[in-house]
């Protein structure tokens, strides 16, 4: 019999078993910061130097939500020792930018990039909200966000810079502005202040609408310099780790968990109406009704392109459900919440309670590879975080 997953004891147990796994084999005692190489399947550290600025920030939130949902005593002293990391060795005082990878405490690449600055932001929202940090970093974080990356024109943010802010890359990516979103929306959550809120929804509202009316709804990853679909970008690349050619049916439900929480603090109605709608083009598209889960990316006619099963979608599709639940009372999105979590217990869910990132098609999971880890557990937490504040609170 499957467990009650909406049971607030089941999900901050299901959070705890995700954190375990990581703690305290993720503490860099020597260095400081965290260790996010660990092998999915046995824990063992395979590079213990690597300090990827994504997967800092995520240990961060995740600490920070653990100890939120009375998680155990070391919740909070481990994301103490994230906060500082972030301050004193991803942050560059000379520019105020974030390095993106360091190996140890060195710096190995400086170029600032609004995917790893996001996450910044949310790291010390999720902080400040916890009374880990006082509201200065971020207050900070978001000075730099604004300053260097929006481009009030679109209400949208550029991609990348080189390390001292001289120099701009053309492309304009999706996927830092849905974590900008994200990282808007918890700042407003932990301040109240209005400006947060309305980045998140000038954000939400340039990608999930405006230019996603060139496209049947539908939202591509990538774009010129004017903020034009660039269809050809990365064609090649199917497999990209950030930046894929296609659809991705993961940030479609993503947003539609992003869009039902930007309901709860405004009366605009588009956000609504485009979450249900993203979520259902998430299904149509993206599930694989014979094995379950969801393809990494389909193509402009629909069919599925890499067909790879990631956990993140799945995750990020179990919050939504949860989102959507509360924000519609329509049943069918609990039903879409259980079935998510059906599949991630059965297939994702490894030997020692974290998640494996990527499974075959068939739902068989890929060896755990060797480059710098981003996914420290941020995304099944996440789940729980969202099924516990939407259902539960």
């Amino acid at each position: 019999m499957a467990p009650d997953y909406s049971d607030p004891d089941w999900l901050r147990d299901r959070m705890t078993d995700v954190l375990s796994f990581y703690y305290p084999g993720c503490m860099d005692d020597e260095n400081g910061g965290y260790i996010a190489q660990l092998d999915e399947e046995t824990g063992r550290v395979y590079d213990g130097q690597s300090k990827h600025l994504v997967a800092t920030a995520r240990f961060v939130v995740n600490f920070c939500l653990g100890d939120r949902y009375d998680g155990a005593d070391w919740c909070r002293p481990a994301a103490e020792h994230g906060v500082s990391f972030l301050r004193e060795h991803h942050r560059d005082s000379g520019t105020g930018g974030y390095d993106w990878l360091l190996k140890g405490t060195e710096t190995i690449d400086d170029t600032r990039v609004c995917y790893g600055h996001a996450f910044a932001l949310l790291a010390y929202a999720r902080a400040y909200e916890a009374g880990i940090s006082d509201d200065a970093p971020l207050e900070e974080a978001y000075d730099v966000l604004l300053e260097r990356f929006w481009e009030p024109e679109h209400d949208l943010c550029k991609s990348e810079f080189s390390g001292d802010f001289s120099e701009s890359e053309d492309y304009r990516g999706q996927n830092a502005n849905m974590h900008t979103c994200e990282a808007m929306l918890a700042a407003y959550e932990a301040t109240g202040e209005q400006r947060y809120l309305d980045r998140a929804r000038e954000i939400a509202h340039a990608l999930t609408v405006r230019l996603a009316e060139e496209t049947d709804g539908l939202l591509w990853e990538h774009y010129t310099e004017d903020w034009e679909h660039d269809f050809a970008y990365n064609r090649d690349e199917p497999r990209h780790q950030f930046r894929p050619w296609g659809y991705q049916p993961g940030h479609h439900i993503e947003w539609a968990k992003l869009l039902a929480v930007l309901d709860r603090y405004t009366d605009t109605e588009w956000a609504l109406d485009r979450a249900v709608e993203l979520f259902d083009d998430a299904v149509d598209h993206g599930w694989d009704d014979e094995y379950g889960g969801f393809y990494y990316t389909f193509d402009r006619e629909g069919e599925p392109i890499v067909e790879d099963k990631y956990g993140w979608p799945v995750a990020e599709g179990i919050g939504a459900a949860a989102a959507l639940a509360e924000r519609t009372g329509d049943d069918r999105y609990l039903d879409w919440y259980e079935r998510l979590w059906d599949y991630a217990e059965a297939n994702l869910t490894a030997p020692g309670g974290n998640w494996y990132e990527k499974l075959s098609r068939t739902n068989e999971p890929y060896e755990t590879s060797d480059g710098p880890a981003v996914e420290p557990g941020y995304h099944p937490i996440g789940a729980c975080f969202e099924g516990l504040r939407s259902l539960t609170e």
